[in-house]
Order: C-alpha cells, then sequence, then structure tokens
C-alpha cells in the first residue's frame, strides 16, 4: 500500500514539476503577442475559471462564512507577491528570449526563503543553506554574467522576480493557516488577474489579433499551470511519505524549462551557462535537504 502511495506521489509531482517547465515556454510565446501584464491578466482569470470544478471536486464543504472571508483575506494579500512576482518573471522571459535560463534564474527563490527567514524571523538555518546559497550564487554568475561583468536586463527582472517568488511563499506560510486551500488557490488567481488588469489597461495596449495568436500559451498557462499543475502539487504531497523528497522533485521544473526550450525552440546554452545551471540546480537541492532526522520527523 506504501509502495503505491509513493508511485501516485511521484507520478502527480512529476506531472507538475513538467507541467510548469514547459510553461516557461508558453510565457516566452505567449510574451511575443500579447504585453506582461495582459498575457498574466487573461491567464489568471483562465486559471481561476478552471479551478471553479477543482473546487467542486475537492471542497464541498459546508457553507462557513468565516472561513470563506479569512480565504479571500489571505489570497488578496498574497496575490500582491504573485502579481508582481509573475510579472517580472514574464517580462523577464519576454526580454531574454530563453526560457531554460528563466526557469534557473526563477528556482533561486527556493534559496532565498530560509536565507528571508534568517533575516527577518530570525530562524535557525543550517548549514547546508549557506551552502547552497554560494553553490546558487556561483551558478547566476556564471549564467548571466558575461565576461565583461555586465548583465542582461531580461536576467535583472528575473533575479528581481525570485525576490517577490520569495515573499510569496512567506507570505503564503504567515497568512494561510485556517484556510480552504483551492478555494484559496481560486481567489489568488483571480485577484492576480484583477491586479494585473488593471495596471494593464492604462499603460498597455492589446488586440484580438494578438489574444488569438497567443490561445495556446495563454490557454496552457491558465488551465495547465494553475488548475492542473497546482491540483497534482495537492495529491502528490498528500501521498508523499517525505516532504523532502516532494519538494525536491518540484524543483526539477528548472530542469524540465529547458528540457522545453530546447525541445521546442531550440534552445542551447553555452557551456558556461550549462556549468550555471547545473550549479544553480545543486543549490537549490543541497538548500532542500534535510540532515537532522529529528527535525525532520518534527516537520
Amino acid at each position: 500500500m506504501q509502495s503505491s502511495s509513493k508511485a501516485k506521489s511521484i507520478f502527480f509531482l512529476f506531472t507538475a514539476a513538467i507541467v510548469w517547465g514547459f510553461a516557461f515556454v508558453a510565457q516566452k510565446h505567449g510574451g511575443n503577442n500579447v504585453s506582461p501584464f495582459y498575457f498574466n491578466g487573461i491567464r489568471f482569470i483562465i486559471g481561476a475559471i478552471s479551478l471553479v470544478p477543482v473546487v467542486a471536486l475537492f471542497e464541498r464543504e459546508t457553507r462557513d462564512r468565516a472561513k470563506l472571508l479569512r480565504t479571500m483575506r489571505a489570497a488578496a494579500i498574497c496575490a500582491c507577491f504573485l502579481f508582481v512576482a509573475s510579472a517580472l518573471q514574464q517580462k523577464g522571459i519576454v526580454v531574454t528570449g530563453d526560457a531554460g535560463k528563466s526557469g534557473f534564474i526563477t528556482s533561486l527563490y527556493s534559496v532565498l526563503v530560509p536565507v528571508a527567514y534568517f533575516l527577518f524571523f530570525r530562524k535557525k538555518t543550517a548549514f547546508n543553506i549557506w551552502i547552497g546559497v554560494v553553490l546558487a550564487v556561483a551558478g547566476i554568475f556564471l549564467l548571466s554574467i558575461k565576461s565583461n561583468l555586465t548583465i542582461e536586463v531580461g536576467d535583472l527582472y528575473l533575479l528581481a522576480g525570485t525576490i517577490f517568488w520569495a515573499g510569496h511563499i512567506i507570505s503564503i506560510d504567515k497568512l494561510v493557516r485556517d484556510v480552504s486551500p483551492i478555494k484559496f488557490a481560486l481567489f489568488q488567481a483571480l485577484f492576480c488577474g484583477i491586479y494585473n488588469l488593471c495596471f494593464a489597461l492604462p499603460t498597455e495596449t492589446v488586440t484580438l489579433a494578438g489574444i488569438s495568436s497567443a490561445a495556446i500559451p495563454l490557454l496552457y498557462c491558465g488551465i495547465g499551470s494553475t488548475a492542473i499543475a497546482y491540483t497534482c502539487q495537492i495529491l502528490g504531497q498528500k501521498f508523499a511519505e517525505d516532504q523532502t523528497y516532494a519538494t525536491i522533485i518540484l524543483s526539477t521544473e528548472s530542469v524540465f524549462s529547458v528540457l522545453g526550450g530546447a525541445i521546442v525552440d531550440r534552445e542551447v546554452m553555452t557551456a558556461r551557462g550549462y556549468i550555471g545551471c547545473l550549479l544553480i540546480f545543486a543549490g537549490v537541492i543541497i538548500a532542500q535537504l534535510v540532515f537532522d532526522k529529528k527535525k525532520k520527523v518534527s516537520e
């Protein structure tokens, strides 16, 4: 029975990682036809709508007005971080034009989260976290810093985005307690879509032709990244015997972003870039490992 649960967990977690990894390619293509705020606004609205049947399937709970209000309030706040993070990411992907690189730079938020807890909440940080930070920084240097010690603008957008991705994770940890998780995801996507459209309307222009050209990326990012991948993540972590390996599997999203870029767009990096990706991935993995067995059991 345990082996069956573990097999289910691995299947669902890898499905989520693959969908999220290939989403970087979809965002790259969608961004060529629709400006960042409009793209994110439409994709998150689609995501919210696509989560309605998921909520009906997994959270058919009795009406609890107080819990619903808590869920909506937490979603509205967390959506602020998601809005900024996703906007910077979308802009960075479009400017760099490289899905694989974007995926690896974005994955740095996994290393930033424990560092932020240490700096702002004085939470004890294990030695492996700092090893992960050093490896990740070295990887970014090789991946993004050129021989003349300059960095591309698109990479700066992506790096700034990792700060808000980390903030998003922390805000969820601090605000999401007694809430309905999938309803939270639905409202968060809805609010994030609205925030993006509020910025898009006065600053960007969009045409029906552009939206039509980006229909497949919008649907993939809306339905795939939000409804399918999020549900797979929930199911995968539900069946997981150990949340450490669950987190590590989900972090392979960055690897699949490179595979997606290579398969769909024939993206190729320099040897320096691949070594940088390898160091970032190693840093992310090492930062997520738990070496203290007592701490592992308590978590």
